[in-house]
């Protein structure tokens, strides 16, 4: 008597066989879309990104898919590669820089973007406020007029009686305002004099340190610039053979030979950026994810560059260092 229910029991399961496998081949993977400023080989903090994602249950190939776009140092590469990502339409794009938050804006405003290491975002337009960022964009920005003081005040510790710096900055670089005024405010607080020479390319770095050399700075600040990072090895050996020491915003311009640099903890800012990511593939609105700034900064001095330069570091600032390049 109850073989025909056990019939049909087979035949039912048979029949949705198929539909449950087809189900799990076309299960949403989610699309991240990511504009990086240098290269692969240059990027490791960006990297942290996957290792963020992975933390939080995402795998590539089963649940999400990550497409890379490289800037490779060129401020122009930005708006073709935004506007890829766009065409691919992506859930969201993540973007690692000011340029690169600023490309991905003008490039769409529906998707939702997720900001990186972006300086001061309200200044640069890109949210409306910190706590409500409005449209389509939210993630991280770093308070510049404060760290801008910190770099001025680390520069002075090594030099404690100079009246002048100079301040190398790239004009092309969306944003560099904001940090410019920053490091203006800290210095008229300071009574130090500052100098302000532009550098866009590799040949204008050679005539910059000539001429900040002639000028007689007693040390620069280096303002973040997709350009001048790509540069970095070769301001380390324009520095030391015009034997002026060097305030930078990362690590990896200490890594390249630079004296110092102050300024939040890459990787740890793009596993963060992970955690907007996946709020927003959750059905978060990026209006309403307040903007948060970084929690962990790191300050790196390079040894080397310091005995090269002839100066004395002293003991408190070696003793506060997250990193002495040896």
């Amino acid at each position: 008597m109850r073989m025909p229910g056990v019939v049909a029991a087979l035949a039912l399961a048979l029949f949705a066989a198929p539909f449950a496998a087809e189900a799990q081949q076309t299960r949403k993977v989610a699309r991240v879309g990511v504009l990086g400023g240098q290269t692969p080989e240059s990027s490791a903090p960006i990297f942290a990104l996957r290792e963020g994602l992975r933390e939080l249950g995402y795998v590539e190939g089963q649940n999400i898919a990550i497409e890379w776009r490289w800037a490779r140092g060129k401020l122009e590469r930005f708006p073709d590669l935004a506007a890829e990502l766009v065409q691919l339409k992506v859930d969201v794009i993540v973007a690692a820089t000011t340029p690169g938050a600023q490309a991905a804006q003008r490039a769409t405003r529906t998707i939702p973007i997720v900001m990186g290491f972006v300086s001061d975002p309200v200044a640069n337009g890109l949210v409306a406020s910190l706590a409500r960022p409005g449209g389509n964009i939210t993630g991280l920005g770093v308070p510049t007029p404060e760290i801008a003081g910190k770099r001025l005040q680390l520069l002075r510790e090594v030099a404690p009686t100079v009246a002048r710096i100079a301040v190398l900055s790239d004009p092309g670089q969306p944003g560099v305002s904001a940090d410019l005024r920053g490091t203006e405010a800290a210095a008229r607080a300071s009574g130090i004099q500052l100098q302000v020479w532009e550098a866009r390319s590799s040949g204008e770095l050679d005539r910059a340190f000539t001429a900040i050399a002639r000028a007689r700075a007693a040390g620069i600040i280096i303002l973040p610039s997709t350009t001048l990072f790509a540069n970095r090895a070769h301001i380390a050996q324009l520095a030391v053979k015009h034997r002026l020491p060097t305030s930078a915003w990362v690590r990896e311009l200490p890594e390249a030979g630079c004296l110092m640099s102050y300024g939040a903890s890459n990787p740890d800012v793009a596993r963060r950026a992970a955690y907007f990511v996946d709020k927003i593939l959750k059905g978060a609105k990026p209006a309403d994810l307040p903007v948060e700034q970084p929690t962990k900064f790191e300050l790196v001095i390079n040894m080397k560059t310091a005995k090269a330069l002839g100066l004395s570091i002293p003991p408190s600032l070696l003793g506060r260092a997250d990193q002495v390049i040896e």
